[in-house]
């Protein structure tokens, strides 16, 4: 039964990565439709577990915002079809083409699916959706982008993912608005290049392994679970390098595709835009800060029940993950002198 359930998850991991694929290398519209479709629906069973209620609701919720998504899209390449002749139509086509694929990845203003799905899926699960879940939209977004429309929703993003992970205990649900404020950079760096973009979520990709990894290892969820468990000092030493990278301090590894974007956003004088930028990454830091925060300081011997054991290969490979994070400091240094 094990290798079965095994075989099943491989399989639909595999068309996950190649539905991916069709959609960015179709020549046609209808072919990133289809790529679309069959990543919806290889990825629809990887969430759901008959045995968990959440998960299934957040696999229910996931198959109606992505099929609204997909009609939207599909509905948009129709109109583009038919009104080929007619260039007065082009800015809403692309305005509705850009808000379906916004949708497809969770940006604001269209985010009102992704934090509570993401409440009900594992880490692994929630790895996946907050990292190649957004490749196909982007890229495809790339394609046909209506620029003043995209720069609103950036600073959206921006402003949404900071202000809303504010008053979450859920852990799940702050890494949710974190990746939401991380689409705003995202974004903005597909704006400057497509190769930044790539090393942005490249970057991103690896910030967030590092978290979902270090998630599942010691078993949290929320933020109170910081200081009931009994951690290892080494432990929260990691956490707070993570933690830091991601929210994009200048040290660490997080801050450095950040500096690159700033400095092109300075050189083109959007000065406003920046501002917003690195206000709305303080208040991400604050949030982040709070995190390790209970973790150090909250030490009642009482509260103490449980006493976390991790593997010592794992140890080992959260101890690498964390060096490579701190590599940022000589990266940054070496490129920017």
């Amino acid at each position: 039964m094990f290798n079965l359930i095994n075989s099943n998850k491989m399989f639909f991991l595999f068309m996950l990565f190649f539905s991916t694929l069709i959609s960015i290398s179709s020549n046609s519209w209808l072919g990133c439709w289809i790529g679309l479709e069959i990543n919806l629906l290889s990825f629809i069973p990887l969430i759901s577990q008959s045995n968990n209620m959440i998960s299934a609701e957040a696999s229910l919720k996931y198959f109606l915002t992505q099929s609204i998504a997909s009609i939207n899209f599909l509905f948009s390449i129709l109109m583009m079809m038919m009104l080929m002749m007619n260039f007065k139509m082009n800015n809403f086509i692309s305005i509705m083409i850009n808000s379906s694929m916004l949708m497809k990845m969770g940006a604001a203003p269209f985010h009102f699916w992704f934090p509570n799905i993401v409440d009900g899926l594992s880490w692994f699960n929630n790895f996946i959706l907050m990292t190649w879940q957004k490749i196909t939209p982007m890229i495809i977004l790339s394609y046909y982008m209506n620029k003043s429309f995209i720069l609103l929703i950036i600073n959206i993003n921006i402003i949404i993912g900071a202000i809303g992970g504010l008053n979450q205990t859920s852990l799940r649900k702050l890494m949710a608005f974190s990746s939401i404020n991380n689409l705003g950079w995202m974004l903005s760096s597909m704006m400057i290049s497509e190769n930044l973009w790539m090393f942005y979520l490249m970057m991103y990709s690896f910030m967030i392994s590092t978290m979902c990894f270090f998630m599942y290892m010691l078993n949290l969820f929320f933020i109170d679970q910081l200081f009931i468990n009994n951690m290892n000092s080494l432990i929260k030493i990691n956490m707070l390098i993570n933690f830091l990278s991601l929210g994009g301090l200048p040290p660490f590894i997080g801050f450095f595709p950040k500096w690159i974007i700033i400095n092109f956003m300075m050189s083109n004088q959007m000065f406003f835009m920046t501002f917003i930028f690195i206000m709305m990454s303080l208040i991400m830091l604050f949030f982040y800060i709070r995190i390790i925060y209970s973790t150090f300081m909250f030490n009642y011997i009482k509260m103490k029940w449980l006493k976390i054991y991790i593997k010592n290969n794992h140890f080992k490979f959260m101890n690498l993950l964390s060096f490579f994070s701190l590599l940022g400091m000589i990266i940054s240094t070496f490129f920017f002198m």
